[in-house]
């Protein structure tokens, strides 16, 4: 999962494909409708790949998050919506995620990633692991090694 042309703009909603960096910003794509931007050097930009959420004596990277949410939802979208309520959106978070911070990420945060979460597998930009990587080869196999070493 490579996430770092991906990007938030602080003030615009959704997420945008970095195309490329200018001398006073960048300019994007946004994944929602296709329409390019241009960022000034005032905006917040923040890469998805840099983001961090707060846990209980870590910070889990948001590609993790991502990963959690793709297994448990089977590579489907989220359970429960995005607009639920805060109890909703926290249980659900609490169900990916059991040592999240709860003091220092907000519902509005979850309701964030959720958002892009649904945003991104919608654009095919995060998928589940192929099934092929789920196979064990056979230079790994334990059964195989137990039984020579007899």
């Amino acid at each position: 999962m490579d996430l770092t042309k991906i990007i938030a703009v602080s003030g615009r909603p959704g997420l945008y494909e970095m195309q490329t960096q200018t001398r006073g910003g960048v300019v994007a794509t946004s994944l929602v409708d296709g329409k390019r931007i241009t960022t000034s050097l005032n905006s917040q930009i923040s890469i998805l790949s840099d983001i961090q959420i707060y846990c209980i004596g870590e910070e889990v990277p948001l590609t993790s998050i991502f990963e959690k949410m793709l297994a448990y939802e089977s590579g489907a979208v989220t359970r429960v919506s995005p607009k639920s309520s805060a109890i909703e959106l926290e249980g659900y978070f609490f169900e990916i995620l059991e040592n999240y911070d709860e003091d220092r990420v907000y519902p509005s945060d979850i309701k964030k990633i959720m958002q892009w979460y649904n945003l991104l597998l919608s654009k095919n930009l995060i998928a589940p692991p192929s099934s092929d990587e789920d196979k064990p080869t056979e230079d790994v196999n334990p059964l195989t090694e137990t039984s020579s070493e007899k």
